[in-house]
């Protein structure tokens, strides 16, 4: 009788246990924090970076245009507005909007 005593406190305990990591494995509550969702967005000093980085960065913006803003700020100086890099062939407004917040100077 007492080995059946056991089995049943150790169904017990367990029941008991399984009961309160039971919410761990629901599904997470509209409080929950996005963190594994949200992404951090990379940005570039076209004022410093390499044309490697500018292009790795800005979207839409591949290895030639990179170089030419590069052989841009080296003909010209650095960048003073962001809006200063249409300027820079192959930069137009579209670009510049899509590439806002990754865009430093």
């Amino acid at each position: 009788m007492l080995n059946a005593s056991k089995k049943i406190l150790l169904v017990s305990a367990s029941l008991i246990a399984l009961g309160g990591s039971i919410n761990a494995l629901a599904a997470p509550s509209s409080n929950a924090s996005p963190v594994a969702v949200k992404r951090v967005e990379q940005r570039v000093n076209v004022n410093k970076a390499s044309a490697e980085e500018i292009a790795a960065v800005l979207k839409g913006v591949g290895t030639k245009t990179a170089n030419a803003i590069v052989a841009y700020r080296d003909a010209h100086g650095a960048f003073t507005t962001i809006d200063s890099l249409t300027l820079v062939k192959g930069i137009g407004a579209k670009t510049i909007e899509k590439n806002q917040s990754r865009i430093m100077l």
